[in-house]
Parts: structure tokens; C-alpha cells; sequence
């Protein structure tokens, strides 16, 4: 007779009850523990509702709560997710897609603790001794100071000389940046004009707000005399000052040049990060250059003079991870012998995860999607912890099909010590892995939201599903290729690890790219043909938008309706902005009226005035063919693309706009949706539809296919050979097979990763790819077309 199971250990699912996060419609799911589930589905299923944010983001709730209220109101506060019956969760361990932090002070060594542990290590070891690990910081500067300090004693003030000191490793010249500015003034102001004259060109640097207040009666220089007639300290005073307390009309403000200030609000910044507008006048304003003191290493000469074994911490940092690993192992130092494994281990998972090709040096905001996740990963691969959800999102983005079989097997691994592994995955070769699979859909937005699928892959291959029709899809060759009449030629590419590349790109083609991670793939494209005219690069960073922003207001869909709103009912057009004139005064617009309770959740419900509407009663009294503005932000792209083609209704403006979603495949989503509710690859192909209407002869996509379900490559596919037939130059940067078996050209870069890259190892036909089978893409490709 068996003994009977302890009731501790009958807790073997995550069971979910009545989900309906997003477009979730009443999903109940039972999850195993400690095995690999996979979650697959159209973009747009409702995949990423489910798992990051009803399972994960209750599971981390549930955590923050364990902490007093007094931490608690230290964190972000997180609304429980809308769900009845959450069971049997355990602690959640995410790791998204979402870019490292592009502070321009981030970098590979300090977002992994990888640089923290060369500082302990070069303060204990290097010779000379310089000083702590702050020494060899770049984010730490070197200060000093000195003077008396005055204090009670024994019931007697006493009085005593005190000094004190911090030595950092930070360049003073560049302030630990690695590059230094210089700012061409033409760009700041035009010298024949007065200040008066606006001749400050400056975004938001305008006379009639604040700044021209301060300009005006701060009584350094003439407002209505032209630039070029100042003295040299008129000039100074403008460009140069430091800021100074001044007194205008009674009101305490500051002053300053304006170099010091542009420094200090826009080159401050990660360029990437800053509004479109802003970003131009930085580019057109400031050259970056490497600092001419540190060398680009951000660190103070003292830093650099410290070695071990004649290699400073900057050449440490400089070395592609794979050969410091080498050069830590060679270390043979009792005293610091777990300072060492540690380091060895963490070094050793870049080189196990595939990014042996990066340096700690690289800033962070320069890695991809899938870099990123890789390097969050890093954290996780020698943990002892057992029991354990860990959710991936996509973990296979950016990955060569030689590197997704590596990443497979750490997937496998983190189960087997014991662990629960959720993986939203669209990859065959990852999907095939699973010990369970939920498959989401039938289709996207309002259509999807239901589970139709779940249980082995087996059954999934047999279930009729939409995923398990197309789960062993194989794209064939082209029969035939087009012909190229025109190239355009890249010399001497020496980006990154690039190795003086020479390559003839042809035009009026679809040309894909392809190669290992880390082989110089987008370091070749993004760095030698982005930057030239008339080219058009849609890449994987991020949209920047609030919860305000939808694709209405992102894709420039919302002026021409908004003006043909006004001239059908004779209003002004500011009347049918929610972010305006028009918004519900009670919600500000917002649709949901946010209240605060402290450490508690912020509670958000739908306003009471506008029941949810966004607008003022009296602005929904205005129609254009029949409907109100709230009623066409809540049409699906479909159904507007159709409303606005003829009829009363027709803009043909706006109706350009909707061809080009319905074209990338976006039909489903609806205008006044949050662009915060869209998933990765969703955001992406929002991109390409507004790109779409840019006036280039040559168009870069990055990956992207990324995000998207088997079923909708084909779709990609047809839409980027319509790009090509229509007279474009398209050029992809991808790994999916697919893709490249529909090239008319393909270049592969290689052979490996990192130094060991940054060659051309092919270019031709994919069929003379495949007959070679003499690239690692060759091979892979081969096995995937079955030649």
C-alpha cells in the first residue's frame, strides 16, 4: 500500500480562474509546476495579457505586499490584475524585451556587476595602488575639501579643523562620458538678429514665455541690439555663465549660458531618448567626439595607471568578454580566490548565453531587444534558487537558428534544477520543447482572448489550431529571383568588429542580411546605409508614448479626421482632441477617473461624466457620416478603413493611413486603443505603417518578423514584395528562415561572433546558399527548406 501524498505536496499547478486582463475573454488555465510551458498564438492573442500580466504581475504584487507600508510606498504600485481565482503562484522571475536603461553612464559591465567586481579586484591587486574600488569608477569623481566644523562635546561647543577626501576614477574631462561635446553656435542663435528679433534658436527657448523674461531683465546685455555688435563679455555672459541667482521683477530665478544649459537639459541625455524635434537640433548643434584625455575609457589617468599583469581595468573593459574570461582564469590569487570565481562565472554565462562578443564597455542602450534579455538573464543562470516561475518573453529574438538550439538548452536547464519555465514563444524550433502548450487565439485583438488549445505538442500539431496548421511550415525556394540593375556600395566598413568590409548591396531588391549574433550584421547596415539619404530604417526601439498616446495620435490618423470633423460641423478642431479643448473635464480626458490610497493600489475607474468616452457631452453632438469622434476612435482599423473610403465619410488622407495598418496586418486593433496595451511586435508593425508613407527609395527593416505568429510571415513576406514591386530597395536584417528563402539576395556575415566576425562569408541566390552549405546559415537553411 502506497503512503499517503502529504497534503504540501498536492500544490502542483498555478491554477487561473476568470481572466480577463486586456482582451482576455474569461480565461481558466491549469499550469504545471516545475515543467517548460509554452504560450503561442497570433500577435495580438492575448499571450502577454495572460502570463506577464495577470500571472507574473499578481505574483509580484503578492511580493511587494510582504514588505511593510512604509517600503511600499518606496515602490511602483501595482493594481491587482483583473482575475477571480489566482492559485499556487510562486515567486516570479521576469525577463522581457524591454531595452536596458540608455543612460549614457549605463553600460554591459555596470548593468551586470561584472565592472563592480573588476573594481574590488584592480583595488586589491593593482599595482600601483591607487586607492578603493571608487577609484576605479567613472561614475564616482574625485573630490576634496577642508574647514572648520563646530559641535556640542561634553556640554562645551567645540571647534575643529576637519578635511576630507574621495578619490574617484572618473575622467574629469569628459565627467566618466567617454566622448566630449562641441556645440557649433550657428546652430544656438542667428547673429543678425536682437534677442528680441527671436534669435535664439533653441527649441523652447522662445521670448515670450520664462526665457524671455530672464533674458530681458537680467540686465547682462541688450535685448535689442544684434548678437554679432556684443562685447566679448555681452557674449560670454550669454553663452558661458554658470548659474547665477537673479532678481527680476521681484522674483527669484536663475540664469544661465545658454551652453550650460543645453548641456545640463538636452546633451545630458541619451540622444534616442529625446522628442524628434529635440533630437535634430542636438545632432545638428553638437559633435560628439571621443574625449582626447581618457580615450573614450571614461576613467582618470590614476585609474588607468594601475595594472595587473600590465592590464589596466580599461583594457579589461575594452577585451570582447570571451578573452577576459581567459585572462580571469589565469589569475592565480589565493587571497581573492572568490572575488575570482565569481567574476569566472559571470563571464563565463555571457560566453555560455551566446554574448561572448559584446565587452563590458559597450553602452547598455546600444544592445538589441534580444541582447538585452540575454544579458537580464545572466543574473539567473547560477542561481541556487529552486521553485521558481521564470517568464521569458520571446527568448529566441535575434538569435541565429545555430544560437536558439544554445538558448533551448539553459531553458531546459533552469527547469530541471527544479524550477517553473512560462515562455511566450512563435519559433517552431522553441515551441517543440514544451512540456505543455496554451495556445491563445482564434484570432487578434477582440477576436482572440480565448484559450483553443492546450496540452502536449503532439496534440497541438493535431488540433486544427491556427498554430498547430502552420507548426511545420517550411517556406520553399523562389523559383526565380529578381535581377538588380544598380547596387549601392559600402567600402571599408570598419564599425564595431566589422573587418574593413567592401560589399555591393543591390537595389531594387529584396536583400536580406543575415549571420550569428554579434556577427556585424547591424553594425554594417545601421552604421554604412542608414545614415545615407533617402534611406528609410525601422528598427526595433521602443515607442515612446503615455497612456494618452493610440495609434490614432502615433500614426498622424487623428489630424485629418479631427479637421474633417471641424469643417463638417463648422467648430474649431481642437474640439475633438481628447489631449485639448474637447476633453470630459472630469477625467481630464483620460477616459478613467485615478485615485490614490497611499501605499495602496492606485484604483482607476471609469468616469462617471463621460462614462469612459474621453470627451465633453457636448463635442459627442457633432457627427461626420453618421458617427461621433468617440465612436470612430472606437472602430477597429478595419472597420475605418472602410468608413473613410467613401461616402460622406471619405478622407482620403486618413484612409492612406488605414491601408497601410490593414497592410502590415494591424486590421484588428482599434484607433483609441493604448499604445501602453500593445505588445512588442504590434508596436513594431505600427512603425512600419507610419514609415510606410516616408518618402525613401530605400527601406531597412530590423527582424521583423519579431512578435510575429507563423501564420503571419506569409503576410510579411507578401507585404515586403509589394514594397519591392512598387519600385522600393527593401534590405532585412533577419534570422527567420523564411525570410530568407523569399530573398532575391542574401549576405552573410560571419563565420562567429564578436573578433571572430565581421566578415562577408556569402553573398548570392539563396539557392547557391543552400547548394554551398558552406556557412553555418547555409546549413541551417538547408535542413529548414529540406534540400
Amino acid at each position: 500500500m502506497s503512503p499517503a501524498k502529504h497534503a504540501a505536496d498536492s500544490h502542483d499547478l498555478i491554477r487561473v480562474h476568470g481572466a480577463r486582463a486586456n482582451n482576455l475573454k474569461d480565461v481558466s488555465v491549469e499550469l504545471p509546476k516545475r515543467r517548460l510551458t509554452v504560450f503561442t498564438g497570433v500577435s495580438g492573442s492575448g499571450k502577454s495579457s495572460l502570463v506577464f500580466g495577470t500571472i507574473a504581475a499578481e505574483s509580484r504584487r503578492l511580493i511587494n505586499e510582504t514588505y511593510s507600508a512604509f517600503l511600499q510606498a518606496f515602490m511602483p504600485s501595482q493594481a491587482r490584475p483583473d482575475v477571480d481565482v489566482l492559485d499556487g503562484l510562486t515567486t516570479a522571475i521576469i525577463v522581457d524585451q524591454e531595452r536596458l536603461g540608455a543612460d549614457p553612464r549605463s553600460t554591459v559591465g555596470t548593468a551586470t556587476d561584472a565592472n563592480a567586481m573588476l573594481r574590488i579586484l584592480f583595488s586589491r591587486l593593482g599595482k600601483p595602488y591607487v586607492g578603493s574600488p571608487q577609484a576605479f569608477s567613472f561614475n564616482v569623481a574625485s573630490i576634496s575639501g577642508g574647514g572648520a566644523v563646530t559641535f556640542e562635546k561634553g556640554g562645551q561647543t567645540v571647534k575643529e579643523r576637519r578635511t576630507f577626501s574621495i578619490t574617484g576614477g572618473m575622467c574629469p574631462r569628459c565627467e566618466g562620458r567617454g566622448s566630449i561635446n562641441d556645440i557649433d553656435l550657428t546652430a544656438l542663435y542667428d547673429e543678425n538678429k536682437s534677442l528680441n528679433e527671436g534669435a535664439i534658436t533653441i527649441p523652447g527657448y522662445t521670448m515670450e514665455g520664462w526665457y524671455g523674461r530672464i533674458f530681458r531683465g537680467v540686465g547682462y546685455f541688450d535685448p535689442d541690439k544684434p548678437i554679432k555688435k556684443y562685447t566679448k563679455k555681452e557674449l560670454a555672459d550669454l553663452l558661458h555663465r554658470e548659474p547665477t541667482k537673479v532678481k527680476i521683477d521681484g522674483i527669484n530665478l536663475t540664469y544661465a549660458g545658454l551652453i550650460p544649459s543645453i548641456q545640463k537639459s538636452f546633451l545630458s541625455k541619451d540622444i534616442d531618448a529625446l522628442q524628434p524635434h529635440i533630437r535634430a537640433f542636438v545632432e545638428r548643434a553638437a559633435t560628439f567626439t571621443a574625449c582626447p584625455e581618457c580615450g573614450g575609457t571614461r576613467l582618470s589617468e590614476a585609474a588607468r595607471s594601475s595594472k595587473i599583469k600590465g592590464i589596466s581595468i580599461a583594457d579589461a573593459c575594452a577585451m570582447q568578454i570571451s578573452d577576459l574570461a581567459e585572462w580571469v582564469r589565469g589569475l592565480d590569487e589565493p587571497s581573492v580566490a572568490p572575488l575570482l570565481d565569481k567574476l569566472s562565472h559571470t563571464l563565463d554565462s555571457f560566453v555560455g548565453i551566446g554574448l561572448g562578443y559584446l565587452s563590458l564597455e559597450r553602452p547598455s542602450g546600444t544592445l538589441s531587444g534580444g541582447e538585452a534579455q540575454r544579458t537580464k538573464m545572466i543574473r539567473h543562470l547560477g542561481s541556487s534558487l529552486t521553485d521558481v516561475t521564470y517568464v521569458f518573453d520571446e527568448p529566441t529574438i535575434g538569435l541565429h537558428p545555430h544560437d536558439i538550439q544554445r538558448m533551448n538548452e539553459l531553458l531546459l536547464q533552469l527547469r530541471d534544477k527544479g524550477n517553473t519555465v512560462l515562455v511566450v514563444e512563435h519559433k517552431p524550433e522553441a515551441i517543440v520543447i514544451a512540456d505543455h502548450v496554451v495556445d491563445l487565439g482564434p484570432g487578434a485583438g477582440s477576436a482572440g482572448g480565448e484559450i483553443v488549445f492546450e496540452g502536449t505538442v503532439a496534440g497541438l500539431r493535431k488540433s486544427g489550431t491556427l498554430t498547430g496548421r502552420h507548426l511545420d511550415d517550411r517556406a520553399s525556394l523562389k523559383e526565380s529571383v529578381r535581377n538588380s540593375q544598380d547596387s549601392l556600395a559600402v567600402r571599408g566598413a570598419a564599425l564595431h568588429n566589422l573587418q574593413n568590409v567592401d560589399v555591393d548591396i543591390p537595389l531594387g531588391v529584396l536583400v536580406v542580411v543575415t549571420g550569428v549574433a554579434g556577427s556585424g550584421k547591424s553594425s554594417l547596415i545601421h552604421g554604412s546605409v542608414s545614415p545615407r539619404e533617402g534611406v528609410v530604417t525601422i528598427d526595433q526601439s521602443a515607442i515612446r508614448g503615455s497612456r494618452r498616446s493610440n495609434p490614432a495620435t502615433y500614426t498622424g490618423l487623428l489630424e485629418p479626421i479631427r479637421k474633417a470633423f471641424a469643417k463638417a460641423n463648422g467648430v474649431k478642431p481642437a474640439l475633438f482632441s481628447a489631449n485639448s479643448e474637447g476633453a470630459c473635464p472630469n477625467c481630464k480626458g483620460n477616459g478613467v477617473v485615478y485615485t490614490d490610497l497611499g501605499v495602496m493600489d492606485t484604483v482607476a475607474t471609469p468616469c462617471e461624466v463621460c462614462e469612459g468616452k474621453r470627451f465633453e457631452a457636448s463635442v459627442l453632438d457633432y457627427k461626420l457620416g453618421g458617427r461621433d469622434i468617440s465612436e470612430v476612435l472606437a472602430m477597429s482599423v478595419k472597420e475605418a478603413e472602410e468608413f473613410f473610403r467613401e461616402g460622406d465619410a471619405k478622407i482620403p488622407a486618413a484612409h492612406k493611413i488605414l491601408e497601410r495598418l490593414v497592410d502590415v496586418g494591424l486590421g484588428y486593433l482599434s484607433l483609441g486603443q493604448p499604445l501602453t496595451t500593445l505588445s512588442g511586435g504590434e508596436r513594431q508593425r505600427l512603425k512600419l505603417a507610419t514609415h510606410m508613407g516616408e518618402k525613401g527609395d530605400v527601406y531597412i527593416l530590423d527582424e521583423p518578423t519579431t512578435g510575429l505568429h507563423l501564420a503571419d510571415v506569409e503576410q510579411l513576406l507578401g507585404l515586403l514584395d509589394r514594397l519591392v514591386d512598387s519600385g522600393k530597395s527593401v534590405i532585412v536584417v533577419e534570422h527567420h528562415q523564411a525570410v530568407m528563402a523569399h530573398a532575391d539576395w542574401i549576405i552573410d556575415l560571419g563565420p562567429g561572433a564578436g573578433h571572430d566576425g565581421g566578415r562577408i562569408v556569402f553573398e548570392g541566390t539563396p539557392e547557391e546558399l543552400v547548394k554551398a552549405r558552406s556557412t553555418l546559415t547555409g546549413q541551417h537553411l538547408a535542413d529548414y527548406v529540406g534540400a
